[in-house]
C-alpha cells in the first residue's frame, strides 16, 4: 500500500511538474513563432520599439532585428532571408515585379547636417541651403568652400559626406536633387550613425541624416556637435521664420506633417514583404504596427500615417475584408 501511494505521489508530482513548466507550454494567446527584420537605419529605432511591445504582448513570438540600410532590407526580404525588409524609400516597380509588397508605416525626413562648431554657422543659419546649392555640392562638385554657399569670397573649405551603403536616406536626398544615390559625391560613410559621427568630428563637414540620428532622445535638441542647416525652400537666400523649425525635434516633425518641409527629402517608410503575408505572426505584427503601434511614431520622432494610407495598407494585408477599403 505504501508503495502504491508513493507511486501515485511520484506520478502526481510529474504531472504537476509538466503543467508548471517541465514541458513547454503554448502561450496563452496562442500566437507563437519567429519574426525577422532587416534594413533601413531610418526605421530601425521605431521598429525596435514596435517589436519590443509586440513581444511583450505575445511572449510566444521571438523577433530578430538588424539595421544595414534599405538596400540590404530589400535584398534580404526578396531572397527570403527575413520576413520584413525595412525600406526608407518607395518600392520600385522592378522590385514589385519580384514580389515586393510595401506597407507604409511611418514618415520622416532627411536633413542636411553640419558641425555645430563651424565658424560660419551663424551666417549659414540665416542663409540656409537651397536645392541649387545642394546640387552643386553633391552632384556637380562645383562648390568646395563655405564662401560659395554663402555667396562670399570666404575660402573656408567644405567637406561633403554621403552614404556608402545602399540606403533610402541617400536615395531620397538624391531624388530631391533630381539624381540617384550613385550620383552623389563626397566622402562615403557607412550608416546614419557613421555620417553623424563624421560630421561631429569635421568642423567643415556637411552631410545628410535622418531625424532619428540628428536629435537627442532626451533633450529633443540636436545631438552634441551637430546642427541642422535649414533648407531655403523659396530660394531667396534668407531663412524666414516660416522656414526655420529645426531647433527641436517636435517643431521639425510638425513642419513635416504640415508639408512645410519638401518631400523629398521627407519620405514614407515601409515594411516590405515578399508577397502578401499569409503567416499568422506576420499578419498580427502588421495589424499591430498599423493600429496600436502608430501611437509610438510621434514620441519616437516620426510622423504617423494618414488614415487613407493606413486603410490602403490594411486592404493590402486583408484583401478579403471589404470593410478595410471603407
Amino acid at each position: 500500500m505504501k508503495k502504491y501511494l508513493l507511486g501515485c505521489g511520484i506520478c502526481a508530482a510529474l504531472v504537476l511538474f509538466s503543467a508548471c513548466g517541465g514541458a513547454k507550454r503554448k502561450p496563452a494567446d496562442g500566437l507563437s513563432g519567429e519574426l525577422s527584420l532587416s534594413g533601413a537605419f531610418a526605421l530601425y529605432p521605431l521598429a525596435v520599439q514596435w517589436t519590443g511591445e509586440f513581444q511583450a504582448e505575445h511572449p510566444g513570438v521571438r523577433v530578430d532585428i538588424s539595421a544595414g540600410g534599405a538596400g540590404k532590407g530589400m535584398t534580404d526580404v526578396l531572397a527570403g532571408v527575413v520576413d520584413f525588409g525595412m525600406v526608407s524609400r518607395e518600392v520600385y516597380p522592378p522590385e514589385q515585379a519580384k514580389g515586393a509588397v510595401g506597407f507604409a508605416v511611418a514618415k520622416d525626413a532627411v536633413a542636411p547636417t553640419v558641425n555645430a562648431a563651424n565658424p560660419l554657422l551663424p551666417e549659414l543659419l540665416k542663409h540656409g541651403l537651397s536645392r541649387e546649392t545642394a546640387i552643386k555640392i553633391w552632384i556637380t562638385g562645383e562648390i568646395t568652400t563655405w564662401g560659395q554657399v554663402l555667396g562670399t569670397d570666404d575660402e573656408t573649405p567644405l567637406h561633403a559626406y554621403t552614404r556608402s551603403d545602399a540606403c533610402g536616406a541617400a536615395e531620397t536626398w538624391a531624388l530631391w536633387l533630381g539624381a540617384k544615390q550613385e550620383d552623389l559625391g563626397g566622402t562615403a560613410v557607412f550608416g546614419d550613425p557613421g555620417v553623424a559621427a563624421a560630421i561631429q568630428k569635421d568642423v567643415y563637414g556637411i552631410g545628410l541624416n535622418n531625424i532619428g540620428y540628428i536629435y537627442d532622445n532626451d533633450t529633443h535638441r540636436p545631438n552634441d556637435g551637430l546642427a541642422v542647416l535649414p533648407i531655403d525652400t523659396d530660394g531667396d537666400g534668407t531663412i524666414s521664420d516660416e522656414e526655420y523649425f529645426y531647433d527641436t525635434k517636435e517643431r521639425f516633425i510638425e513642419a513635416i506633417a504640415a508639408d512645410r518641409y519638401p518631400s523629398p527629402p521627407a519620405r514614407d517608410l515601409y515594411l516590405v514583404t515578399n508577397g502578401v503575408p499569409a503567416d499568422p505572426v506576420m499578419i498580427a505584427f502588421l495589424d499591430y504596427v498599423l493600429s496600436k503601434g502608430q501611437q509610438k511614431n510621434v514620441p519616437a520622432g516620426y510622423i504617423g500615417m494618414s488614415q487613407e494610407k493606413i486603410a490602403h495598407s490594411m486592404q493590402l494585408l486583408h484583401p478579403e475584408d471589404k470593410t478595410t477599403a471603407e
